[in-house]
């Protein structure tokens, strides 16, 4: 199904600062499993109710072309990225817009079967000993969509591998999608949370280059 993109620019960053959020419509949101919870992982609709949770690695519609995540695969973040995704969430409801989660805590199976189907360091990150980013639960991948859930303009589509692709990429980028990604970023770092500078869709939360043991938890 083509989705219809939403051709209006993000509110600049006053606006997300001095607006009010309003609260979002929470629905229950089933407990982590035990294995999760140990790790320290928690479901982002405990922390954005209103996200959008689009996985693509749990469909085949991403670059190696497979479902590599289960089908009721769930978004989990470590806690350390509660205040900050909250953040921004509050902030970019505050304006009209929602968080689009794209990929959250993946696997370190998954990072090796990504790394088996596209063998390229400057595609896919080669999986070694430790965790840290998405596989330690502390990076997300995102995009921004109108508050009824139609996705904005943000230059590319998810896992583009291009220079158009850069957060500040500006050549063959229009107008409408720069300043689409400046006020996703705006809303992020609100939250202490910092953009990878290759990937417009990526934000670490803290201590996300930090080497760690292997996280044992699935996706559920």
């Amino acid at each position: 199904m083509v989705r219809r993109i939403l051709v209006r620019a993000v509110l600049p960053l006053a606006a997300l600062v001095v607006a009010t959020p309003t609260a979002a419509v929470a629905s229950p949101v089933p407990s982590v499993s035990a294995t999760a919870a140990a790790e320290g992982l928690v479901d982002i609709r405990s922390v954005v109710p209103d996200a959008i949770v689009d996985l693509r690695y749990a469909t085949s519609d991403n670059f190696v072309k497979q479902r590599l995540y289960p089908t009721n695969a769930r978004c989990l973040v470590h806690s350390s990225m509660v205040n900050g995704l909250r953040t921004a969430g509050d902030r970019l409801r505050s304006a009209g817009y929602r968080l689009v989660m794209w990929d959250c805590y993946r696997p370190h199976s998954v990072q090796v079967r990504m790394y088996q189907v596209v063998p390229d360091p400057n595609w896919v990150a080669k999986p070694t000993s430790y965790a840290r980013s998405h596989e330690a639960g502390r990076s997300v991948d995102v995009t921004l969509a109108s508050s009824d859930g139609r996705r904005l303009d943000m230059g590319t589509k998810f896992d583009d591998f291009s220079a158009r692709a850069h957060a500040y990429a500006t050549d063959g980028i229009s107008a409408v999608a720069v300043a689409n990604r400046s006020g996703l970023r705006s809303a992020m770092q609100a939250g202490g949370l910092s953009q990878y500078s290759g990937e417009w869709w990526h934000f670490d939360g803290p201590g996300a280059g930090v080497e760690r043991p292997i996280l044992q938890a699935g996706l559920n």
